[in-house]
């Protein structure tokens, strides 16, 4: 199995050179979660030079390090509320976090929103930064012969990992979410799919699919994980069934102004939160951001 990785955090997070040394300047740009139930606001990833930097750095000292929840988390500060890679409303940052045990780099928010409203797997993204206005914001379930058609695709997948899937109806799954990242009326679609293995045992599937001109759904991007419970921290596989573990979609956001908006995932584990965004670039799904927010020990 491929381990969840965690850094070991501080709450004292690293701001891009210049704005920490006393300047007098604008935030920089910066990606947050939008989660639990659209309550709470986490660090993803400043936006440097039309590229992402992770917020949360490994502990031990630097030089430019600032306490992120005096810069972002001021009480009133809003952010835009992202939701289908546009504006969908507000998030305002009603209290830091910073004395409360396991988040003290989170805030508490509340969203304002006519098109959203978060909760549980639905979640959404939140930044400083404007998104284009013409952006279409195409976000929404896909249709029940799209979803028939993914649902072989997966099995095709799973079984091509030596995963023991007979039928789609043996599958399970979290998330299915139709987008369009770069308004083309081509759909892409991010799903998060799992398989009961066995008794001790669950088959975890994060993919990308693509639909072409034709209308031909194809998986364009996949990460396969099996889980054993002796790997689980909390030792009960059941664990994995709500949630924990799997590689969940937040949003989509165009940071780099090239006019295809980038995916942004989240994966929760029992000491922390794993952030990830991917890229389309030259035909290719790739991923240019991994990074890691910690809680606290589990």
């Amino acid at each position: 199995m491929k381990k969840i990785k965690y850094l070991l955090l501080i709450s004292a997070l690293l701001i891009p050179a210049g704005f920490a040394s006393g300047q007098k300047k604008a935030p920089p740009k910066a990606v947050f979660a939008v989660l639990n139930d659209g309550k709470t606001l986490e660090p993803i990833a400043f936006i440097e030079d039309k590229k992402l930097k992770g917020i949360a750095e490994e502990s031990g000292e630097s030089e430019g390090k600032t306490d992120l929840v005096k810069t972002f988390y001021k009480p009133k500060a809003k952010y835009n509320l992202i939701f289908g890679g546009k504006t969908a409303g507000t998030a305002t940052i009603v209290k830091d976090l910073a004395d409360t045990e396991c988040a003290s780099n989170q805030a508490e928010i509340s969203v304002l929103s006519s098109r959203v409203k978060p909760k549980g797997f639905l979640m959404a993204l939140a930044t400083n930064m404007v998104p284009k206005k013409t952006v279409k914001g195409i976000r929404q379930l896909p249709h029940w012969s799209e979803r028939l058609e993914i649902e072989k695709l997966v099995m095709a997948e799973m079984k091509a990992k030596k995963v023991p899937i007979k039928n789609t109806g043996e599958l399970r799954y979290h998330n299915l979410t139709k987008i369009d990242v770069d308004d083309d009326g081509k759909f892409e679609f991010v799903g998060t799919f799992w398989y009961n293995t066995g008794e001790k045992i669950r088959s975890l599937l994060f993919f990308i699919a693509e639909k072409d001109s034709a209308g031909k759904i194809s998986i364009a991007f996949s990460n396969f994980d099996e889980i054993k419970e002796e790997d689980v921290m909390s030792g009960e596989i059941k664990t994995i069934d709500d949630g924990v573990y799997h590689e969940l979609l937040l949003d989509m956001l165009d940071y780099d102004g090239d006019g295809t908006r980038e995916i942004f995932t989240i994966k929760a584990g029992f000491e922390g939160s794993n952030f990830y965004a991917y890229k389309k670039e030259n035909g290719q799904w790739t991923q240019v951001l991994e990074t890691s927010n910690y809680h606290c020990g589990y």
